[in-house]
């Protein structure tokens, strides 16, 4: 069967069918959404379109199908939206709509957060920085200015998706819609201001008359009728639950690792972890769970907020280049098919608590005589416990939950991972190694007389750019009655970078990080008798994104003195001269365009200075894999490929074990022609990019390591009211298995490692234990090689015998796709 049929059907057993024909009615009640007339338990998953192309979508939404999901959720960006201000862009990764379309194609639920306020590690919280300049404006309060341009923005795309008829209510996909985000966390920042805003918000949105329902996340005291939801990692131990009996349980963000910023090591979550928290929302009558991220995705050019690296959510279900996170991916989808299993007693049944143990409970849905799911919980997170439930006896590993969809039958524990593994690997296209093909320009360092833009203050740099550039230069020149001075440069900042030059040479550099937000930079520095020139640079990597009053949140230079040894000179109030951005952003060098109008130079044919730019072109790597470009050898600065910013890269800072936060930079296959594509690089240290090279990114090995204690896979489910004379025949066909599954294009080429028996280790460090099936490897080689997938019972009479009679047994494999 091919792969995508194989996923299209999968999809079609565990999601919904959206057809786009009639309209819909959705409403909810204390149990759940409903969706004309049936009542709902949706799993939903975040995919933002800005931060992938539309060339990935069709892939990423069937991915997501197959999953088990039932909608998408994405924000809605107004700063990529509405640049300026009346002027709208909804082109290419903008295109909102063709997005929801997609959605609608694939069977999809869909749910928009509009905000228009998002965080969302987005430059400015979303907010188009041009509101700073309305007067009297304050963001996200009773505030007038503020209340008519939100309205009108959310007006606006909300006639959008009427106009293109994809509201439910229309016969469209959408079922929700979210106003604001997370107001609950400012608003008593905003004292009187903040409860009314609230309301203004919940009645203007509700006023919209979308035919769906509206949710705020994280805002205990959402107005009515709109309903409160809860994000976070452990919704099912920390959401107070909805503020009203007639409202649903929704969870909008379960965290599937966290958003990384440069210097911080990557935050990974378990698996185990995430299906145990959607298990205890679901058990505890929680009807809907959106993955954030389901895929991350890429910060493009200079979207990224403060600090916040420019690969997003990488450890998702589906990585940053769509593939696979495995066993992420696949453990929540056995999770979604185990729940579903349970619908009926679920939605229409009796619900009742019992304790089990001191840590342990269960959650029990009863329907009629047949009917009937339970959850078994076991909080203590160390020890395996054996409880009883109705007369029968049931182990559950620690913080584990077991779903049984007839009170009898465990078809799925959080604990126990019987997918597959799977390793990324990246493999070197290109090297862009070779001296004559790379051309340098550097970039001019200004000096106060070419400055156009003066003041004798030290201007704030957010407001002086308006984020039209990461970069502002500070200018200044004085006399100096002495011959070859030493003195000390001293700079105080609020800006993220400052790189400082005296009559054009840098005499250096600091930075913050994304809890240091005041760097200082002393330098020494020699002055020349006469007229000096000092530049600095201030350098922002994104906007802030969150917090009270955004409004007034400040950035750049705050001091400079110039210390000697006899006097310190305070230039802070001063003759100044400004210069926003770069020379060559300004021409725009890295397009094919704006590179013809400067004069490169052949690489390293003049003395190496900061900020610099290069250039070089490259042929696109064969194939279909994921493309990546390979920074590894450069410092900080923006990449460019055919004129498209794949985003900032900052290689140089490094984290606290001593390696860079982010190397390797996504390269959508959308952005690139077969050959001649032009790489540009902005470079502000002293990178290196002989050393960059062109890769792309694949998976190469999977793995299952399951034991007979495992469970068999949810798909195989027999259990339902079935009698114990059945027993022996059903078990026959639930049996633990392995699955291996190499991507399309690919078959399994070698087995790396096989054995039955007791293997030590896990699929990352295995060894054979002192029990081992000498069968092992021909059983697995006859099974599955030259094939993308194969299963293998975890079962003595596969492998020909029993090599350990009494000790229990588990099955590893690992295995090399070509």
């Amino acid at each position: 069967m091919g792969s995508w049929l194989f996923l299209f059907l999968v999809g079609l057993f565990l999601a919904p069918s959206v057809s786009g024909v009639g309209s819909r009615n959705v409403t909810y009640d204390g149990r759940s959404l409903i969706i004309d007339g049936q009542h709902k338990i949706l799993f939903s998953g975040s995919i933002h379109y800005p931060r992938s192309t539309p060339q990935m979508w069709p892939s990423l939404i069937a991915k997501a199908k197959a999953g088990g999901l039932d909608v998408i959720e994405t924000l809605v960006f107004w700063n990529l939206h509405e640049p300026q201000p009346e002027q709208f862009d909804f082109s290419g990764q903008r295109d909102i709509v063709r997005f929801i379309k997609e959605i609608q194609a694939q069977g999809l639920y869909a749910c928009i957060r509009i905000g228009p306020f998002i965080q969302g590690e987005w430059s400015y919280g979303g907010l188009p920085f041009w509101l700073h300049d309305i007067p009297g404006i304050v963001y996200r309060s009773d505030n007038e200015p503020f209340k008519y341009q939100m309205k009108k923005f959310v007006s606006k795309i909300v006639n959008m998706m009427k106009a293109e008829k994809l509201y439910a209510s229309q016969g469209g996909p959408i079922i929700l819609s979210q106003i604001e985000n997370e107001y609950g966390m400012v608003e008593a920042a905003f004292r009187d201001k903040g409860p009314p805003y609230l309301r203004w918000a919940a009645e203007m949105a509700v006023g919209l008359q979308t035919g769906v329902p509206w949710v705020m996340c994280k805002q205990n005291n959402a107005p009515d009728p709109v309903i409160n939801a809860c994000n976070g990692r452990r919704c099912g131990e920390t959401f107070p639950g909805p503020n009203s009996p007639n409202k649903p349980a929704i969870w909008t963000e379960n965290w599937t690792s966290f958003y990384q910023v440069y210097g911080d090591e990557p935050d990974i979550r378990s698996a185990e972890d995430i299906a145990f928290h959607v298990a205890l929302f679901i058990a505890k009558k929680g009807s809907y769970v959106n993955y954030y991220m389901y895929h991350g995705g890429t910060n493009f050019g200079r979207t990224a907020a403060a600090y916040v690296l420019t690969s997003y959510y990488d450890q998702a279900p589906l990585d940053e280049y769509g593939l696979f996170r495995q066993p992420k991916w696949g453990h929540l989808k056995e999770l979604h098919a185990a729940i579903k299993l349970c619908l009926n007693p679920m939605l229409s049944g009796v619900y009742t608590t019992m304790a089990l143990g001191k840590s342990q409970e269960a959650f029990v849905y009863r329907g009629n005589s047949v009917d009937c799911a339970a959850f078994l919980v076991n909080n203590d997170t160390r020890k395996t416990v054996v409880v009883t439930f109705q007369d029968s006896l049931y182990e559950l590993p620690p913080k584990s939950i077991s779903i049984l969809p007839d009170c009898k039958t465990v078809a799925f524990n959080t604990a126990k991972v019987s997918t597959q593994y799977n390793t990324r690997a990246v493999e070197t296209s290109k090297k862009l190694d070779s001296i004559v093909k790379w051309e340098e320009y550097k970039e001019t360092i200004p000096t106060f007389e070419d400055t156009s833009l003066r003041a004798n203050m030290l201007l704030e740099h957010m407001n002086t750019t308006k984020d039209n550039s990461d970069y502002l230069w500070y200018t200044f020149r004085f006399q100096n009655d002495f011959s070859d001075a030493e003195y000390v440069l001293n700079v105080t900042s609020s800006s993220h970078v400052l790189h400082a030059f005296v009559n054009g040479s840098f005499v250096g550099s600091t930075h913050g990080s994304f809890k240091t937000k005041t760097p200082i930079l002393e330098s020494k520095i020699t002055l020349n008798k006469g007229t000096n020139y000092i530049s600095l640079l201030s350098g922002m990597v994104g906007l802030p994104d969150s917090g009270a009053y955004l409004e007034r949140r400040v950035a750049g230079i705050n001091t400079v003195r110039v210390k000697g040894e006899h006097e310190i000179k305070d230039f802070t109030r001063y003759s100044w001269g400004y210069q926003v951005g770069l020379l060559g952003e300004k021409l725009q060098v890295y397009t094919d365009s704006g590179s013809n109008k400067v004069k490169w130079n052949t690489y390293g044919s003049s003395t190496h200075q900061r900020l610099t730019w290069y250039r070089t072109l490259f042929d696109a790597p064969a194939g279909k894999d994921p493309v990546t470009l390979n920074l590894e050898s450069m410092g900080k600065g923006e990449a460019w490929i055919n004129g498209q910013s794949i985003g900032r890269y900052w290689v140089s800072f490094l984290t606290p074990k001593g390696i860079p936060s982010q190397t390797r930079y996504n390269v959508p296959r959308s952005f690139l022609k077969r050959t001649d594509n032009l790489l540009v690089i902005l470079e502000e240290e002293n990178g290196y990019p002989l050393g960059i090279s062109i890769d792309t990114i694949s998976i190469t090995k999977v793995c299952g390591h399951v034991s007979e204690s495992h469970l068999p896979p949810v798909i195989s489910w027999q259990g339902q009211n079935k009698t114990e004379h059945n027993n022996s025949k059903k078990h026959h066909g639930r049996r633990p298995k392995v699955q291996l599954q190499c991507p399309p294009g690919r078959n399994i080429s070698r087995i790396l490692f096989a054995s039955y028996g007791n293997p030590t280790g896990d699929c990352e460090n295995y060894a054979i234990g002192s029990c081992h099936s000498f069968t092992s490897l021909p059983t697995i080689e006859e099974a599955c090689m030259g094939k993308r997938i194969c299963t293998i019972p975890v079962w003595r009479k596969k492998f020909g015998n029993d090599p350990c009679p009494g000790i229990p047994k588990t099955l590893l494999v690992d295995a090399q796709c070509t």
